[in-house]
């Protein structure tokens, strides 16, 4: 009986390895080379404490218009910290979480918003790999005439509500 089994693995292992080779390799769509780099937008003129603040107090204002409590960070276009401010009972946990979240957007050139969905729904999970990525949302880019001055990064809330509160910000500073 035990020979039976043991030719019969061997058949199935046989088939299985048959079916396989006959099946096409399908392209690796990270193969594919672009002709042009993404996110290529040039870091400009830091952006100023002034600009900063404003930006921080637009999403400030937005976060209390909506009774959230947040951390809002803002960074310069080297991603070095310019600007923050701690709402009263922001949680504490996310006093770090917002400035990685600017450093990390002006640093990639692009809204954390990007990782996250490139680990959720494009299973680019090599992303997890690279230094200071922060896969949340919450971090946007200001720019000023097709340049990068800083970064706003909030945390606090859940991943939307972050966004929404950034966005406030960035926009009310963005020159475009």
């Amino acid at each position: 009986m035990s020979w039976t089994r043991a030719a019969f693995a061997i058949c199935i292992a046989g088939l299985a390895l048959g079916a396989s080779a006959q099946q096409p390799q399908q392209p690796n769509p990270r193969d594919a080379v672009p002709d042009k780099m993404p996110n290529d937008i040039p870091y400009g003129t830091p952006i100023t404490l002034e600009r900063a603040q404003a930006a921080i107090n637009a999403a400030v204002a937005e976060s209390k218009k909506r009774g959230w409590k947040l951390n809002v960070a803002m960074v310069d276009s080297g991603a070095n910290l310019v600007a923050f401010a701690r709402m009263d009972g922001a949680q504490l946990g996310s006093i770090a979480i917002a400035e990685h979240k600017a450093r990390a957007a002006a640093k990639f050139r692009r809204e954390t918003k990007a990782f996250e969905s490139g680990i959720q729904e494009g299973n680019l999970h090599y992303l997890l790999t690279l230094d200071d990525v922060i896969a949340s949302r919450g971090g946007i880019l200001i720019i000023d005439n097709g340049q990068i001055s800083g970064a706003i990064g909030c945390s606090g809330g859940t991943g939307s509500q972050d966004e929404v509160v950034c966005k406030a910000g960035a926009d009310a500073v963005m020159k475009r």
